[in-house]
């Protein structure tokens, strides 16, 4: 307890502005905060040897979370690119009650294409974003080498969304705008669902974030699914993050804990709806790197009935060149219940513009308004 006095110690000089409540106030003092200095002594890191020894800011509030090991066989696990369930580290928060480079491929190559939907939806044609991928690959391959280049379509991707597709307008999903998940993710996300407790778990819905080094996600809550019975799943990859899980009322004060590439997070029972946000990404040491797990070049060969596909080195020299400068977290989500459908809604409700930003959004620094401007541009 004595450290974590120290290390809020710089918070408390952080002066609270009018009508400011204790969620917003820690979102930014974390926005504001410096990598390298004592500003980050109050975040819990879970892959930390302190997290498993009971030590270490925060670790009063750290538990080890036991696993259904039996749920998930090892061969499964080893399908979606996960080591077996056995192996494992999981921790929860005792006041609440593989093969990273396919995924990161998926999220750039694969899943950002059409028909799924995107931020720059709003301001570009279908034909102009039909292929992200191709048309931004040349630019990251040689990034290092043309620093004065425009940014690429990817770089300037914010958000993808997969399934069921949120309308950030009325905050609701419907019947009629689906597009069919991908199969692999949904295989790993009922893995993961399964080694937690819940069985039958169903990827319906998800939600892409594609975060710059300036880029933070405002406090909101996933609250528009109609099961909140089933857990929120959210799978880390690039550069590190601060995330700030809060309560069920903002003016409760959240805790900070880091999110690094790899990670995984499950948000059920009544952690499900809480007030949450990402107030700073935090950048390698010189600002240029990848973090150590993913530097390992992809292998040439997978087992043969995996979901995880080979990974070329051309394409891997994409992927890695964007998450030198970058984060990207997945979010999939159950949204309806057993044989639970849609409610009925008036034909207008359904005809908003999905592509409307929202206060979750993510937001830059060189924003022009507090709320996030999409543009791509920008």
């Amino acid at each position: 307890m004595g450290k974590m006095a120290v290390a809020w110690g710089p918070m408390a000089t952080l002066a609270t502005e009018p009508g400011e409540d204790a969620f917003r106030k820690l979102f930014r003092f974390y926005r504001q905060s410096r990598p390298g200095t004592a500003d980050l002594g109050g975040v819990i890191d879970f892959s930390a040897a302190q997290a498993a020894l009971g030590t270490g800011p925060g670790a009063h509030k750290v538990v080890r979370s036991q696993l259904s090991v039996s749920s998930v066989s090892d061969h499964n696990a080893h399908r979606a690119g996960l080591r077996p369930v056995s192996k494992w580290q999981a921790y929860g928060l005792e006041d609440y009650p593989g093969y990273q480079w396919h995924w990161v491929k998926q999220c750039l190559k694969l899943y950002s294409q059409k028909p799924n939907v995107c931020n720059l939806d709003k301001h570009m044609t279908k034909e102009e974003t039909q292929d992200l991928w191709e048309q931004s690959k040349e630019f990251l391959r040689y990034k290092e080498m043309n620093k004065r280049r425009p940014r690429s379509l990817l770089e300037k991707l914010r958000w993808v969304t997969l399934g069921y597709h949120y309308n950030w307008d009325s905050k609701k999903y419907s019947a009629d705008h689906y597009t069919p998940f991908p199969s692999d993710l949904a295989f790993l996300s009922e893995q993961v669902a399964a080694a937690c407790g819940f069985q039958g778990f169903r990827a319906e819905a998800g939600i892409l974030n594609y975060y710059r080094l300036d880029s933070t996600l405002g406090i909101h809550v996933d609250k528009s699914e109609l099961d909140h019975s089933k857990p929120l799943l959210s799978f880390s990859f690039g550069q590190s993050a601060i995330f700030l899980l809060g309560g069920l009322k903002r003016d409760e004060t959240p805790t900070a804990m880091f999110m690094h590439s790899g990670d995984i997070m499950v948000m059920s029972g009544f952690s499900r709806l809480l007030n949450h946000a990402v107030p700073k990404v935090l950048p390698s040491s010189n600002g240029k790197s990848l973090p150590c797990c993913l530097e390992t070049p992809p292998p040439a060969v997978v087992p043969r009935d995996s979901v995880v596909e080979c990974c070329s080195a051309e394409d891997w020299q994409v992927c890695a060149s964007y998450l030198k400068t970058a984060r990207v977290n997945v979010t999939v989500r159950q949204v309806l219940a057993t044989d639970q459908d849609f409610p009925l809604e008036p034909k207008e409700e359904s005809k908003r513009d999905i592509t409307t930003e929202d206060s979750c959004h993510l937001e830059d620094k060189n924003s022009q308004v507090k709320r996030a401007r999409l543009n791509p541009d920008s």
